[in-house]
């Protein structure tokens, strides 16, 4: 009986070699060496991928994904797979990306339970909570994309508060963290216009986030 994934198989093939007519030494040079200069922190959502996107080919972007695109600062992954981005690869932008329409926030805002991830999302449920005042300031329909800009934001903050991005502008590396936000329903990449690149720019874009967004 043919493997029921045969056709992922034939899929990558035809990418292959449509990727190898266009650049004949592309996968050599790939085999090589990866050097991007993006690092991409976002949803682990199946509509939202980073390289699609940016239209940029592997080897370009570094990426990490999670359930609402949270950089937490306990969770070891994503801190792991942000200092080899800055550390090893030296990458120069550090894209943290959400998008309208994401389930865990959703999630969070109407109190439903999803099972284990719930634990994942109280993240989300504090940042809520954090900016209940703000946020009632909007109607009802606008609250939750209101709240996956918030989101994203807040995490942007959180990378520059890690001691790997610390660390990284203390020595003076070319390092910048932006945030943006996909829109599923027309393709469009949203930028917060929040974009750091040392310590003391950071709670100047913040305050223009809240006051741009009222």
């Amino acid at each position: 009986m043919a493997d029921q994934l045969d056709h992922l198989f034939a899929n990558t093939r035809a990418w292959a070699a449509q990727v190898t007519a266009e650049q004949p030494d592309f996968f050599a040079r790939l085999a090589m060496q990866q050097v991007p200069e993006y690092m991409w922190i976002g949803c682990a959502d199946s509509r939202v991928p980073a390289n699609e996107l940016i239209r940029l080919l592997p080897g370009e972007v570094f990426v990490h994904r999670n359930v609402a695109n949270l950089i937490v600062h306990s969770d070891l992954n994503c801190l792991s797979a942000l200092q080899f981005g800055v550390d090893m690869l030296n990458v120069k932008h550090v894209i943290v990306c959400g998008h309208y329409g994401c389930s865990g926030v959703r999630a969070a805002m109407n109190d439903t339970r999803v099972g284990l991830a719930d634990n994942w999302l109280r993240h989300i449920h504090d940042l809520r909570r954090v900016h209940a005042n703000w946020l009632e300031r909007f109607d009802p329909a606008e609250r939750e994309d209101k709240m996956c800009e918030l989101n994203v934001i807040e995490q942007v903050v959180n990378a520059t508060q890690t001691t790997v991005v610390q660390d990284a502008w203390t020595r003076g590396q070319n390092l910048t963290v932006h945030g943006w936000v996909y829109r599923i329903d027309d393709g469009k990449l949203h930028n917060m216009q929040i974009s750091i690149d040392s310590p003391e720019s950071l709670m100047d874009h913040y305050r223009d986030f809240f006051k741009r967004g009222l």
